[in-house]
């Protein structure tokens, strides 16, 4: 990717019954599911967002801790 790229970042979330996030929708107006969003939150296409291996073991995506709770995909606008 070239530095002068410009990546994407979340905008909305949509979440599933048990408040689960199940889709996110990006910068460019894209709507991925969760784990297409990991995979380019991995590749570095996606900003402000890491991975990281939960108590459960599995990979889940958040937001890079800033101190700033409105910016966490949980406070993030349903779509």
């Amino acid at each position: 990717m070239a530095d002068n790229e410009i990546k994407n970042h979340v905008v909305a979330v949509r979440k599933n019954g048990d408040g689960d996030i199940i889709k996110l929708k990006l910068s460019d107006g894209n709507e991925v599911d969760y784990l297409v969003a990991q995979r380019l939150a991995a590749q570095g296409l996606i900003e402000n967002v890491q991975l990281f291996k939960g108590r459960d073991g599995d990979q889940h995506l958040r937001s890079i801790p800033d101190g700033d709770k409105s910016n966490n995909l949980d406070n993030l606008p349903l779509f």
